[in-house]
């Protein structure tokens, strides 16, 4: 490894993750730059499909060993204490971790200091960043965090906890000023290294398409099958946009816990024939879907569990390749869909506003090109993966040598 390169571990739940294309996407974008990758995945993959772009990750990864009985948790202390000095003053904090997590940071611990790892970084402040965290208390290098939506707001989170992982961390990304501001309003003082760096797209991957005015009525809508997606608001919408004589066909792509429900009410509402749900896609075939469709819908909800969308990034996506975007005014999304000059948007869980907003678009071929072309422009100034990779590596300290 080169000595003066930032040498990062990613500390992840689980990689890869079909829904998290944006990390993989980060992790090119900082090894075009230079930076040396470890990736430590604290579960296997379970999705059965994976998208192009992982082959061209150099990053090697590494599945933690996960410990499953408290009392396993004593042999990992045991064989990794003559490689670990600073053990002794972290011992409170991993007996009082659950043990796998104490487990698996005590493993982690071991690799980093063998790899020479100058950085720890992980996405989402859950389990991911508790084992970095601990993993961080006993090499004596720094960790930050990436805090994205759910990790935040879902009625799950424990204030104490995310409170402690941002007193404690070098520094903290969260994905929207409007989370950062939740953070600083939340946690005050502990949310003073919160850093905003949006998420970035590699631009190359999602080419403009000139041709907002030419496409045929299609609205596409992409994301996991869950509350917050708002799609059943996205089928009432449809069923009152047929039933104003509309000819038109929604493409719906995702799979999740409501497919079965969404599946059921289309058939319901009279949908069959309208209504597509393709289920999950590998990314170029979601290009594609998003690439031809006119109109792009992203109706998110604030969840009954609090939980809600930092900010989408099929949003950045469909901007990027030129397909006008509905979305409503949850939490960041106003960033980047700005209403009537990048995209529309709409109160959440509201059919009737979704509707119209979605009728406009498919009736007014100029405020398609003219929303499209304002939005590629956005995204290339502010959601450019070069430049989040840019501001990810200035955020990097100097790491106390290790005892």
């Amino acid at each position: 490894m080169s000595p003066d390169r930032p040498r990062i571990g990613y500390v992840l739940k689980v990689y890869p993750r079909f829904s998290e294309t944006f990390v993989v996407t980060e992790i090119l974008a900082r090894e075009t730059r230079g930076t040396e990758i470890q990736i430590f995945s604290l579960r296997p993959p379970a999705d059965s499909r994976f998208h192009d772009t992982l082959a061209r990750v150099s990053a090697p990864v590494t599945y933690v060993p996960r410990i499953r009985r408290p009392d396993g948790l004593w042999s990992v202390l045991a064989a990794a204490a003559a490689e670990l000095p600073r053990l002794p003053e972290a011992l409170p904090e991993l007996l009082a971790a659950d043990a796998e997590d104490a487990g698996q940071a005590v493993d982690l611990a071991v690799r980093v200091r063998r790899a020479g790892l100058t950085h720890l970084h992980a996405h989402f402040g859950s389990v991911a960043t508790t084992v970095a965290r601990l993993a961080s208390l006993l090499t004596g290098v720094p960790y930050s965090f990436t805090a994205h939506a759910k990790d935040i707001f879902h009625e799950s989170v424990d204030p104490a906890d995310l409170r402690r992982k941002l007193t404690g961390a070098a520094h903290a990304v969260t994905v929207s000023d409007w989370n950062a501001a939740y953070l600083a309003d939340r946690y005050g003082a502990a949310a003073g290294r919160v850093h905003r760096v949006y998420n970035g797209l590699d631009l190359d991957a999602f080419p403009f398409q000139p041709d907002a005015a030419d496409r045929p009525p299609v609205v596409a809508a992409v994301g996991r099958l869950v509350e917050k997606k708002g799609f059943d608001v996205l089928l009432d919408a449809c069923r009152l946009l047929a039933d104003a004589g509309r000819e038109f066909r929604c493409r719906v792509v995702g799979t999740g816990l409501l497919e079965a429900e969404l599946r059921e009410r289309s058939a319901r509402l009279g949908l069959t024939g309208v209504v597509e749900f393709t289920g999950p896609l590998p990314q170029p075939q979601v290009r594609a879907v998003v690439r031809s469709a006119a109109v792009l819908a992203a109706p998110c909800v604030v969840g009954t569990d609090g939980n809600q969308d930092g900010l989408p990034t099929v949003l950045l996506e469909s901007m990027a390749l030129g397909t006008p975007c509905v979305s409503t005014d949850v939490a960041g999304i106003g960033e980047v869909v700005r209403d009537e000059t990048t995209g529309l948007l709409v109160p959440q869980r509201d059919p009737v506003g979704l509707a119209r907003a979605v009728a406009r678009l498919l009736d007014d071929t100029a405020l398609r090109t003219r929303l499209a072309t304002a939005a590629r422009g956005l995204v290339e100034k502010e959601f450019d993966a070069v430049r989040q990779a840019r501001e990810l590596d200035e955020l990097l300290v100097t790491p106390e040598p290790a005892p």
